[in-house]
Order: structure tokens, then C-alpha cells, then sequence
């Protein structure tokens, strides 16, 4: 037995408890931090060989561990760009050195340049739809770049597609001549045909209306005994709404050449479409073309029903930033439509636990953690993304407390050990005299 060595392991036990309140005083000054993760210390043994009735005293030795896969509890905010997440997964930022790091720290704002930024002062990191709708790059951080949110200005956008929808009653009649058909840009066009209009937009963002009219062509034929044939193809025309005539009972003829588009479209006995329903706005004012989808259209025997959904914008000032549980962050307009800017994703490691915890609330993936997955929200077990809202530290304040409390009183015995030995030294020392 050793006296000294009773007095290294009770310097040893010291320092267990220091290193220990060390971890308490770090979660309680972190107890309000955004996104914090407690830490903890655990304790190991360290035994020295012992031989018959001589006891060697060894020591302890600690290893701090991370509660980063408990979830904080979550609150709501009135900012939009508060972002929390619910489940696995962690926010991909960047610090002032570029290196992209993970944090669960969503308290973003805008800073002079229009990036959100969080707390720490770490960028939050996406892929733009610049270029269309982005995808997930899984093994890496390529392609990601700062959420930018600053969106002063008018945004005007140029229609390019269109999709329209609704019923062609099967009960129409056919016109007696060709003339009648809208195509033919007569005046003479029957009650037969159907009407409805819709709103584009040209280059500049102003608003350019277009006048659809349906007319039935034609019946197939069908040979006895079967019945009635349904089945039946109709003619669309598309015109310049600001071309129509005026003055009279009728829009038609409509100047400057017409009609800016027509087609055919084809239905089976059963109503549905047959045809590719695929027919393009060709408009020489405006120089751009607009390719209409006509395929959700039905005929059936019900009245005329019919809506049109362009795409396009027009020039309109941005009101607010919104984003999605997918992380998808929208530029809300004044006139109330939205435009995709971003799609924010998630990554993750196999031991969230294991991370390298680094200043600023940070984490940075290792060997003992595993490599980083990246993914939209919601996909591959990736949490979602609740906007106007943080998640809070997941710190039990009462529990600290109570490490604390036993830190001190463990601290304190250790410290009469080495007192103790202490004692005993003087009287070894003494004995001399």
C-alpha cells in the first residue's frame, strides 16, 4: 500500500469532479441556448495490480457523452424564418471559413446581404431552383448554396405552359357547316359552342387574356345492335381576347389573323380522352408560345364546366418568405402567388451522438460518428421542418442541479482523502524527531 498513491488517486477523483461540474456549468449557461445538447460525464475505473494482502489504489478516469439525438422541446415563434426541426436530422450551415458543418440551431435572420443567418453566425445552406427543381446530392455537400431571401423589386415571369381542366357536356350538337365552326373566325358561330377565357402573362408581367371556345365536330359510328355511339372528337380555338370585335352581338372576327392556336381533340365511348390533348398558344404580339394540356378534360353528360391554371407572373413586388415542411423557402407576392427559391435538405450520421462538438452550437462528422447522409425533409427518415418555430435545449435544469450537489459532496470527500494522506505523511515525517 501506498500512501502517495492514495493521494494521486484522491487527486484523481478531484479532477473526475471537476471535469464533471465542468459539464453541469455548461449545460446550465446553456440552458436557453437555441438547439443546445446536453453533455454529461461518465466515470471508469482505473485498477493497478494488487498482490496478496498489499492494495495498490488506482483511479477514475472520465469521457463526456452527448444527448444529441433527444429531441428539444419545441416552441413557436412570429418569424418565418425560425426553423426547427422535428426528427432526425440536422441543418447544413457554413461558417465564415466556407467548411459546411450541421447544426440543430434554426434561430436564421436575415443579414445585410439577404442570407439567413443564425445565432452563431453560421449561413443556412440549400440548393437554388435557378436551374429547376434541384436534387439531393447523398454523399456530399456539392451544390448547396446560401439561402438568400432578398427579394427587393418587381419579378415578372413569362407564361410558358398552361393546363386546363373541366367537362365538355356529350350532349352538345354539331354545327350544320364548317363556316360555323370558331376556327373559321366567322360571326355565324352556333350557341353549340362553349366559352371560357383565361389569363396569361407576357415577358413584362402584364396580364394577356385568351378566349377558348370548344365546338363537337364529330360522332363515331356505331353498327347495330350496338347503342348510341358517345364517342367523339372536338375542335379548341384559342384568340387574342384583345382582337375581338366590337360593337356587335358577337366577338367575332377577330382581327390581326385570327386565332393564335387550334386543335383536336378525341374521346372515347367512356368520356375519356384519347388524344394527347397537347395544343400551343402561338401569340405574334406577345412573341412567345404557350403550351396549353388540355388531357384533364372529360366528356361526360353534365353541363360545361372548365378552369385554366397558367404559369407565369405578373410584376408584382415579394411580401414575405415562406418555407415548408419539405423545405421547399417560397417568395410570397403581394398578389398572393409563391415562387420556389430554394429546397433546404437534412443530413444525418449513423451515431448523431458521436459528432464533434465545435463553437457556435456546431457538429462535424468523424470517424466514431459515421459519414453524413444528406436528404430532403421527410425522406429516408429525415424529420420535417417547422417554420415560425425553434427547438429549445433539451437541458433538465432540476437534474443539473442535482449533479451539482453531488459533484460538490463527491469533490469533498475526495479532497479529505487527500488530507487524510496528508496527515499520515506529517506523522511518517514526525517520527524521525
Amino acid at each position: 500500500m501506498s500512501i502517495f498513491g492514495s493521494m494521486k488517486t484522491a487527486v484523481s477523483g478531484m479532477n473526475a469532479q471537476a471535469n464533471r461540474l465542468s459539464t453541469v456549468a455548461d449545460n446550465i449557461a446553456n440552458v436557453n441556448t437555441t438547439g443546445y445538447k446536453a453533455v454529461s460525464t461518465s466515470f471508469s475505473s482505473l485498477v493497478l495490480p494488487s498482490s496478496g494482502g498489499n492494495y495498490n489504489s488506482g483511479g477514475v478516469q472520465t469521457s463526456v457523452r452527448q444527448a444529441v439525438s433527444d429531441q428539444g422541446d419545441i416552441s413557436y415563434t412570429t418569424s418565418t424564418t425560425d426553423l426547427a426541426i422535428s426528427g432526425d436530422g440536422f441543418f447544413i450551415v457554413q461558417g465564415p471559413d466556407g467548411t459546411p458543418v450541421l447544426t440543430r440551431a434554426g434561430d436564421f435572420q436575415k443579414d445585410d446581404e439577404g442570407n439567413l443567418v443564425n445565432a452563431a453566425g453560421f449561413q443556412l445552406m440549400g440548393y437554388s431552383y435557378d436551374s429547376g427543381s434541384p436534387a439531393v446530392v447523398v454523399n456530399g455537400f456539392d451544390g448547396l448554396v446560401p439561402v438568400n431571401v432578398n427579394q427587393d423589386g418587381l419579378t415578372a415571369i413569362a407564361s410558358t405552359s398552361g393546363v386546363f381542366k373541366g367537362n365538355l357536356d356529350s350532349n352538345a350538337k354539331i354545327p350544320v357547316a364548317p363556316a360555323t365552326l370558331p376556327s373559321a373566325n366567322a360571326a355565324t358561330t352556333t350557341t353549340d359552342t362553349k366559352k371560357v377565357s383565361m389569363v396569361a402573362y407576357d415577358r413584362l408581367g402584364n396580364k394577356v387574356m385568351y378566349d377558348f371556345y370548344f365546338t363537337k365536330q364529330s360522332v363515331a359510328a356505331a353498327p347495330p345492335p350496338a347503342p348510341p355511339a358517345t364517342a367523339a372528337t372536338w375542335e379548341v380555338a384559342m384568340f387574342r381576347n384583345a382582337n375581338a370585335a366590337v360593337g356587335g352581338t358577337t366577338s367575332f372576327p377577330y382581327s390581326a389573323g385570327g386565332a393564335v392556336g387550334t386543335g383536336t381533340l378525341t374521346f372515347d365511348s367512356n368520356g375519356k380522352m384519347t388524344s394527347s390533348g397537347a395544343v400551343n398558344i402561338t401569340d405574334g404580339v406577345t412573341g412567345q408560345t404557350i403550351a396549353m394540356d388540355f388531357s384533364g378534360l372529360t366528356q361526360l353528360g353534365a353541363d360545361f364546366s372548365g378552369t385554366g391554371t397558367p404559369n407565369g407572373q405578373a410584376a408584382t413586388p415579394v411580401k414575405d418568405v415562406t418555407i415548408d415542411g419539405d423545405g421547399i423557402v417560397y417568395a410570397k407576392y403581394e398578389d398572393g402567388s409563391t415562387k420556389p427559391l430554394y429546397r433546404v435538405p437534412l443530413a444525418n450520421v449513423a451515431s448523431p451522438d458521436k459528432l464533434t462538438l465545435m463553437s457556435g452550437n456546431v457538429y462535424s462528422a468523424n470517424g466514431q460518428s459515421g459519414v453524413t447522409v444528406t436528404g430532403f425533409p421527410q425522406t429516408n427518415g429525415l424529420g420535417t421542418i417547422k417554420s415560425g418555430a425553434l427547438e429549445g435545449s433539451n437541458v433538465d435544469l432540476a437534474g443539473e442541479l442535482t449533479e451539482m450537489i453531488e459533484s460538490q459532496r463527491s469533490y469533498t470527500a475526495n479532497s479529505k482523502v487527500f488530507q487524510t494522506g496528508s496527515d499520515i505523511m506529517d506523522v511518517l515525517v514526525n517520527l524521525k524527531r
